[in-house]
């Protein structure tokens, strides 16, 4: 049954040019620099004024930026250039530029692991069968080089992929070839024989011995650091089993793990602000980079004078009028958001200067108040998920490092003297006290939680191992060294 009906409803919804922002927001340095030069490559009415040399040097006055560029929004007014029914492109639609549009960030071409492993098969005289389940063996592989499928899922999906009839005991034949190929230890089932296949290359020595009866015979008790016990079987002296231990830890538990590692690209940090301390005080500036000289092209103004000032105006005219201005709307609103950008980043990154000011000050971690989101989201009246985008993805050049904003940011809790500090300070202290102990006997969580507490850290056993875990500590069984 149909019926109508009244509803009042309020809603709140974010208008396209808000979500372009907080976009531009989000991105690092590298990649804003990569979001303009698309927009002034898609956007004839958009230019820069510097060139590649001029955007990477020196550092961006904020209040001078400013000047320069509501001088440079004076100049031209779009909205005298549009009437009420042209509605801008970018009004259309929820994303002037949807995923399907965002182009991929390109990355250097370079030889990935499996096609590493790949052209080593080269070495083999394998049929053109066998290659292939080759070839489907290493793409099998994970990321670290381990092989967690089982022989028989590997020959069903042969026989169902490929149509290849390749037994267990056929597969495992040609598996025993890949265990040759580089680096060491690509193709074993898990660590155990990880360990192995590497200490097979090594040249035979009293240790290595030592060491593969290790792996091969009492793996449970060397995982657990139960050194006596393996002494006691093995029945070796302390000197040898510390260098068979040694052996062991100088092999690497995740083989393809290293070529990735070896072999990535690595993605330089380019730091969004930078700090100083001149004279007892806290200078903190924008970079250049963020903030580059727009402004709306002179061409696209004259194209348009140029028709204002014709007699005859033909419909080729119109539609290209129309296209100029949705062109120069979006230059003046990319410019607007440029500005508005680098006034989030600097309100916010001024806020979190003068919030930790004794941290910018001394370089001392210890003195790092609590702070969370909400406290910079308070002190200049914006929303949290806009701090959490500006603390997430950017970075800050400090006397003292370059330093990811999110890390100045920590709960707190009180000392012994009702004191409120920051987490942090109590994750240097833990760690400190762990550098510092007897690696044969290591303290357990209980003697931290103790040694915490006389520090003045009033602080529970789950707690300290919670913080042990945060800083990459493991238990103290995993901690012990001969």
């Amino acid at each position: 049954m149909l019926n109508q009906k009244l509803q009042l409803k309020l809603s709140q919804k974010l208008s396209p040019q808000q979500i372009q922002l907080m976009k531009l927001i989000q991105l690092s340095t590298l990649e804003f620099e990569q979001r303009l030069s698309r927009e002034i490559e898609e956007n004839p009415a958009l230019d820069t004024v510097n060139d590649n040399n001029e955007i990477e040097k020196g550092e961006f006055d904020f209040e001078e930026n400013n000047e320069k560029q509501e001088s440079s929004d004076d100049e031209i007014d779009i909205s005298d250039y549009l009437t009420d029914d042209d509605i801008p492109e970018y009004n259309l639609r929820t994303n002037n530029y949807s995923e399907e549009n965002e182009k991929a960030i390109p990355y250097a071409a370079g030889t990935s692991f499996n096609q590493f492993l790949k052209n080593q098969l080269h070495s083999f005289s394998f049929k053109d069968e066998e290659l292939k389940i080759a070839e489907f063996i290493l793409g099998s592989l994970d990321q670290f080089g381990y092989l967690r499928r089982e022989l028989i899922d590997i020959s069903d999906d042969l026989a169902f992929t490929m149509g290849i009839d390749a037994d267990e005991n056929r597969i495992q034949k040609i598996l025993d070839k890949i265990y040759l190929l580089d680096p060491a230890g690509i193709g074993a089932k898990d660590l155990q024989q990880c360990l192995l296949l590497q200490l097979k290359r090594k040249k035979i020595n009293k240790n290595v011995s030592y060491a593969t009866k290790i792996i091969k015979d009492l793996f449970d008790e060397f995982s657990k650091r139960h050194f006596d016990k393996i002494k006691s079987k093995l029945n070796i002296s302390d000197e040898d089993l510390k260098e068979s231990i040694y052996q062991i830890e100088k092999l690497n538990p995740k083989p393809g793990g290293a070529y990735n590692e070896t072999t990535k690209i690595n993605s330089s940090i380019v730091p969004d602000f930078t700090v100083e301390v001149i004279d007892g005080e806290v200078k903190l500036k924008l970079n250049s980079r963020n903030a580059p000289d727009l402004y709306v092209s002179e061409e696209y103004k004259n194209m348009l004078s140029g028709y204002s000032e014709s007699k005859e105006k033909s419909k080729s005219q119109k539609d290209a009028v129309m296209f100029i201005k949705q062109k120069l709307d979006s230059a003046k609103w990319f410019i607007e958001a440029i500005k508005q950008r680098n006034q989030t980043l600097i309100m916010t990154m001024s806020a979190i200067v003068n919030f930790q000011k004794e941290y910018f000050l001394s370089g001392d971690e210890k003195k790092l108040k609590p702070m969370i989101l909400k406290d910079i989201a308070e002190e200049i009246t914006m929303d949290i998920s806009t701090i959490s985008r500006v603390a997430n993805s950017k970075y800050v050049d400090t006397p003292y490092g370059t330093k990811l904003i999110k890390s100045f940011f920590s709960e707190g809790i009180k000392n012994s003297k009702g004191e409120e500090i920051s987490t942090i300070e109590v994750k240097k202290t833990l760690e400190a006290i762990i550098e510092s102990e007897n690696k044969q006997k290591p303290l357990t969580d209980d003697q931290l939680t103790k040694l915490l507490n006389k520090e003045g850290y009033p602080i529970a056993r789950r707690t300290v191992a919670k913080y042990r875990e945060m800083i990459g500590a493991p238990v103290a069984r995993l901690r012990r060294k001969l």
